[in-house]
């Protein structure tokens, strides 16, 4: 398997958008240090508990691959996923400069992505995750999360 196709034509797989993910999120770790992929998995899990599609979990696996520079956009654009699992991913990913309102305008306006987002933001807001990082830090996560949430109307 390559990240770009699966040599049948077909989009890659569910399992296969994993395998990718994994590997490019290899040795990251999250504010926690804990490694990366825990917080993909906990997304994808989040976004199938919440009635999310394939393509919804698909985008649930690469939705920070782009701004986190573990994927690049030019590879966004050539590979094998469906269109919708890669206007999701477009749509959940952050911009240069840009502001929380535009992002969620953005999310609100991408069929599909919201609900992923909505994944995101509960695995990274959960309690324990956040109870092991410095209390400043924990404390603007929460309000990040608290406005990205009020903006999605969540």
């Amino acid at each position: 398997m390559t990240t770009q196709d699966t040599g049948t034509g077909a989009p890659l797989t569910p399992a296969e958008v994993e395998a990718v993910a994994r590997d490019a999120h290899a040795g990251q770790t999250d504010k926690a240090g804990r490694p990366y992929a825990e917080h993909l998995a906990a997304v994808a899990e989040g976004v199938r508990a919440r009635g999310g599609d394939t393509d919804q979990i698909a985008a649930a696996w690469l939705h920070d691959s782009i701004e986190d520079d573990a994927l690049t956009r030019d590879w966004l654009a050539r590979a094998a996923l469906t269109p919708r699992t890669r206007a999701i991913v477009d749509a959940l990913t952050k911009r240069p400069g840009e502001g929380p309102e535009g992002y969620a305008r953005r999310i609100l306006a991408t069929p599909g992505a919201l609900l992923v987002k909505q994944a995101d933001l509960a695995h990274n807001a959960d309690p324990e995750r956040l109870a092991v990082l410095p209390e400043e830090t924990r404390r603007r996560l929460t309000e990040k999360y608290a406005r990205m949430r009020a903006l999605l109307g969540l």
